[in-house]
């Protein structure tokens, strides 16, 4: 259980928290939400024990593991598979113990250890959280050196769900993931068996991978049950009743005043008037809350092209002469809303680069409009803006000949007041840069609009305010996300992109969720007297398995010649004769103890001979 009592921190002296308490409850999934500034990635700080609170307390239990996402996994020659594995620390140290110990009572708790934390199979549970973020059997064994920093961050997500603390920190872990990952991340939390402390704006991961929501507002914290949804409903009516009191309240104190400045000179009336002040002083004030931020984007409206807008025929692309994609035959009309689904380099990027112009076909045909212009927004755009550079600057350079009062009213329509116009890019939050970014996205008036994961380092009422915004704007939209809310909220249209191929997605979003998290194979309907068959094992759990079972022979062979060892010492003689009784106690506890350590890893080495058989029978 995590409790937190009466924390209050404060940077450069602006206070973050004051009297915030709270309390998490064991295994529970909480999702931290609040505005952007408000402290939550302080928060996470406070409880790593990286900050020192001003005053309050912070409790876990004494043995109590923290976990949270490395920036970044350094590059180097370890394997992702190697990696991974080492982030469980524990485990790591006692199979490097396992190598080098030569007292058979260490060697027999050591094995006995590993087995308690299931060890053997730890290969085999790195595999899968790897597969599950996107990387293959063969990209598992590559280096760390062999990726960029994005796929780095997923290995070191991987890290710390694979080494299970007992408070696991997250802190926007979707942004770096796609589509696919990002759902597999939703299931994987929803069954991770300790607690989690999750700070998001993904809807869809707060509705389904938590239980609670702790909303940072005000300097204090308040926890709801249930998903987001229902915090957004209770918070509501909590709002509303606020108001409602503080209007009430105001109206009171309205009276009363009027009561005490029309007879507070009376004599007949001073006494009544003066309890009323009495009554006034006593009133403990009612804040009216705040108006909701009113997060905003604003298109410019193209005009209307003649259908279609872009069309392919029997197209294939790729780079360097070598295909990607494939013999597609695709058009777009301006009022299409389509996204693109698939994992992560089957080509979602290839297909946006084609569409736009960026990308020359190799086979087959691209004809557009004559007079299409096409607007096209990915997350690098937001890293290559010029950070000593003014938002103003950046659209002064694009509308040259336009007056600063237009250009401040263009910035303004993105949510960039006259405070964030006026400062460097580099100063600015990543949210306002990825606004930045789709002004100068959208600032053409674009026919076709590409986004690729545009919601990355926005919060909710933003991506609301993009939901709304696509769904008013008149030109066609092209959708790469991870964002399930905003897929479902804005697109009409689903491609499927995989083995090369572009596809319209027959189901709906919430089918093609369905068929990621689904097994590899489908099992068989049962027979009401059959037991139901075990789903086919898929190449890398083979694999796993015989990893598995020739690391518990190295084991059993380990030990087998220590016990030779031991054997021989105690058929020597001369370990018999009456002054050695002693030295023959403590070469018998030891051969019990190495004994042991057998039975255990032999037992192991059995059943990982067992799992390979019945998965090779059905493979």
């Amino acid at each position: 259980m995590l409790q937190i009592s009466d924390l209050s921190y404060s940077i450069a002296g602006r206070p973050l928290f004051e009297g915030a308490t709270a309390t998490i409850p064991a295994g529970h999934k909480v999702g931290l939400v609040g505005k952007n500034g408000a402290g939550k990635t302080t928060l996470f700080r406070l409880i790593r024990g990286e900050l020192a609170l001003d005053s309050g307390a912070l409790s876990l239990p004494s043995k109590a593991r923290i976990g949270g996402v490395a920036q970044e996994v350094p590059s180097s020659s370890t394997s992702l598979i190697d990696t991974v594995l080492a982030a469980d620390t524990e485990r790591a140290s006692l199979m490097a113990e396992a190598d080098t110990a030569t007292d058979p009572g260490r060697i027999a708790e050591v094995q006995a250890r590993l087995a308690d934390i299931d060890a053997w199979s730890a290969e085999a549970r790195a595999a899968t959280i790897l597969r599950g973020l996107g990387f293959s059997p063969s990209d598992q064994l590559r280096p760390c050196s062999d990726y960029s920093g994005g796929w780095r961050m997923r290995v070191a997500l991987a890290g710390v769900l694979f080494a299970q603390p007992d408070l696991l920190l997250l802190d926007e872990p979707t942004n770096y993931l796609d589509l696919e990952g990002a759902l597999w991340l939703e299931a994987y939390l929803a069954k991770y068996p300790h607690t989690v402390l999750i700070i998001s704006h993904d809807r869809g991961l707060l509705n389904r991978a938590v239980g609670g929501i702790l909303h940072l507002e005000n300097k204090e914290l308040t926890y709801y049950q249930g998903p987001y949804d229902q915090f957004a409903r209770q918070r509501a009516e909590r709002l509303l009743i606020q108001a409602a009191e503080a209007k009430k309240q105001a109206l009171r104190r309205d009276h009363l005043q009027s009561f005490v400045d029309r007879f507070k000179a009376k004599a007949s009336k001073a006494k009544q008037a003066q309890s009323r002040v009495k009554m006034l002083e006593k009133m403990t004030p009612i804040t009216a809350p705040e108006e909701a931020r009113q997060m905003v984007f604003t298109f410019p409206t193209p005009e209307e092209l003649s259908p279609p807008i872009v069309r392919l025929e029997g197209a294939s692309t790729g780079y360097g002469g070598v295909e990607i994609l494939r013999r597609m035959d695709l058009r777009i009309d301006q009022d299409d809303r389509i996204a693109l689904l698939g994992k992560n380099g089957e080509g979602k990027s290839t297909l946006s680069k084609l569409l736009s112009d960026k990308l020359s076909v190799i086979e087959g045909k691209r004809t557009a409009s004559s007079k299409l212009r096409i607007g096209y927004f990915a997350q690098h755009q937001v890293d290559e803006l010029h950070i000593e550079e003014t938002p103003l600057q950046h659209i002064q350079r694009v509308r040259p000949g336009e007056m600063p009062p237009k250009l401040r009213a263009r910035l303004a329509g993105f949510g960039l007041m006259a405070d964030q116009a006026d400062t460097e890019v580099g100063r600015l939050s990543g949210g306002q840069k990825a606004r930045l970014s789709l002004l100068l996205a959208t600032i053409d008036a674009p026919h076709l609009l590409i986004l690729d994961e545009p919601t990355n380092h926005l919060d909710i009422e933003s991506r609301e305010a993009l939901v709304e915004a696509l769904t008013a704007y008149s030109g066609a939209v092209v959708l790469v996300s991870h964002d399930m809310h905003l897929l479902s909220l804005v697109a009409d249209r689903l491609w499927l992109v995989k083995d090369g191929n572009v596809a319209p997605y027959e189901g709906d979003l919430e089918s093609y969720r369905a068929l990621l998290l689904q097994k590899d194979t489908k099992p068989q309907k049962p027979n009401k007297t059959d037991k139901p068959k075990a789903p086919k094992p898929s190449r890398d759990q083979i694999l796993a398995l015989k990893s598995e079972l020739r690391k518990c022979e190295e084991r059993v062979s380990k030990i087998g010649q220590m016990q030779d060892k031991l054997a021989k010492k105690l058929a020597d003689p001369a370990l018999y004769e009456d002054d050695k009784k002693g030295e023959l106690e403590t070469w018998n506890k030891k051969y019990a103890e190495v004994m042991d350590g057998l039975d255990r890893a032999e037992a192991m080495w059995l059943a990982a001979q067992e799992k390979l058989d019945a998965a090779q029978k059905r493979a």
